[in-house]
């Protein structure tokens, strides 16, 4: 029995080189703008913070943000 995992936000642990899913889904959200990402498209992931990001740029600017704080 499959389980309908479309449209539905995932839990995901983000590590090194990869990621673990939690709870199954399709998508996990940008930690800084909110948009959706899907997991086939999800590059870019801070370890120490568990977050996602949706771009290098926005991945770069929260590194350097977190560094101020």
């Amino acid at each position: 029995m499959l389980i309908a995992s479309r449209n539905r936000l995932a839990r995901l642990q983000y590590g090194p080189n990869g990621f673990r899913v939690l709870s199954p889904g399709d998508h996990v959200l940008c930690a800084v703008t909110g948009v959706p990402i899907g997991l086939d498209e999800l590059r870019y992931w801070s370890v120490a913070r568990q977050e996602a990001y949706a771009t290098a740029a926005i991945s770069v600017q929260a590194a350097l943000d977190s560094g101020k704080a």
